[in-house]
């Protein structure tokens, strides 16, 4: 089980995991930035627009704060050799998200170690920082906990082409509500068919 820590400072707050990819592979992973994005369950998205040349707008919801709020945001994305620097434009609070990721150390489970660094460092004046507060987003720790568990799949179905088309086309653009009635379905569906499978045995051991 990957380590999962969070600290939080005065202009930045931060998380890391181990996962089971190797660092190269998971550079790949990353590169896909609206899926990194939408696997976080804190947000929902109600629109997603690649504007070319790694700069992106998206508009949705998030629930990580006590009193949901609406966000539009524009930003870059530069490559890094070790990870991603997303810079967001605009004048909200938070001016960047870095992705670094490095070989897991000795000691630690997993092959790569993924940290997310969000940053708060924008030159407001008090009173607008004040003002801002409510649109802190608060998934970090969430977004990562949840990363792992993609990753974790990832590594065990990504071989198979209906696995990916499903997640890619299916999964990723639910809603995380979605996500959550489709899973409950899913179990509800396998206890069902295993109440009829059941059934079957048992009218085969006292009639057959």
């Amino acid at each position: 089980m990957s380590e999962l820590e969070s600290t939080a400072g005065e202009d930045a707050a931060w998380a890391s995991i181990n996962t089971p990819l190797t660092p190269d592979a998971l550079l790949v992973f990353c590169q896909d930035v609206e899926r990194l994005f939408r696997i976080n369950p804190m947000l929902t998205f109600e629109r997603w627009e690649r504007l070319g040349g790694g700069h992106y707008r998206c508009a949705g919801r998030n629930i990580s704060q006590e009193e949901p709020f609406d966000f539009d945001l524009e930003f870059t994305v530069e490559p890094l050799p070790d990870g991603l620097r997303i810079d967001y434009l605009g004048k909200g609070l938070k001016t960047r998200t870095t992705l670094k990721i490095e070989p897991a150390p000795p000691d630690a489970p997993g092959r790569s170690r993924l940290t997310i660094t969000d940053s708060y460092d924008h030159t407001l004046p008090a009173a607008e920082r004040e003002r801002l507060l409510h649109t802190v987003d608060r998934s970090l720790v969430v977004w990562l906990e949840y990363l792992l568990r993609y990753l974790v799949t990832w590594q065990r179905w990504s071989r198979f082409r209906w696995w990916r088309w499903y997640m890619r086309r299916v999964w990723l653009p639910m809603k995380p509500s979605g996500r959550r009635i489709t899973y409950m379905l899913l179990w509800i569906s396998a206890f069902e068919m295993a109440l009829i499978a059941l059934g079957f045995v048992i009218y085969y051991l006292e009639f057959a």
